[in-house]
């Protein structure tokens, strides 16, 4: 049986993509990593990518893009794009083409705070759960299908650079379970609902 070709894309740091790597080396996920894709040449998380032996590659995001992408894209057969920090949002055109290849990681328990700076909202919000939500991308922001999340009560003393150091730590481990999953043919993503063993999710699994 052929391994599953995924591709990740990144912007930042590249902690998840790490993660990710580390499960393929102990064969928990039985995948590969075919390139890592980033709209960021500075990137930390590409420099992870080369020293694992994996190819990267920069695109430019200013201008329309899709076209490029589409070409990068071609030149492999993906079975996944894997986002895992990607701060652009992807082309529709691209989003159709790849529809249930792709997944994302938020640092929210969706559909709660969606988009950017989630630590801050909560504790804005005065919530008394935080977490992270894997979910199956769609042209609508963090608005696709989800998969399963983690979550962890917010604590009188937490604050954002705290929050955050506990939320990576529930995506190390929600994030490959999702990947797993796919890989193993568990989930799917069809009319924009999840279906896990073929069962639609009627709300996410939650990661105890």
């Amino acid at each position: 049986m052929s391994r599953l070709k995924s591709i990740v894309f990144i912007s930042g740091n590249g902690s998840n993509l790490q993660n990710i790597i580390d499960n393929i080396a102990s064969d928990y996920l039985k995948m590969d990593i075919v390139a890592v894709i980033s709209n960021n040449a500075n990137a930390q998380g590409l420099v992870r990518a080369k020293a694992s032996g994996i190819e990267t590659i920069v695109i430019d995001t200013k201008d329309k893009y899709v076209d490029k992408l589409l070409v990068v894209m071609d030149a492999f057969e993906i079975d996944l794009i894997i986002l895992s920090g990607f701060m652009k949002i992807l082309p529709e055109e691209f989003i159709k083409k790849y529809y249930g290849k792709i997944i994302n990681i938020h640092p929210s328990l969706l559909p709660k705070f969606k988009g950017l700076d989630t630590h801050k909202k909560v504790l804005a919000s005065k919530e008394e759960y935080h977490g992270a939500s894997v979910h199956f991308v769609t042209s609508k922001l963090d608005g696709g299908p989800i998969i399963v999340q983690g979550k962890t009560k917010i604590l009188k003393n937490d604050d954002e650079d705290i929050l955050k150091s506990r939320i990576h730590k529930i995506e190390y481990t929600i994030f490959p379970l999702a990947i797993k999953w796919f890989i193993e043919d568990h989930i799917k993503q069809v009319s924009d609902r999840c279906y896990f063993d073929n069962e639609v999710l009627e709300c996410p699994i939650e990661h105890l």
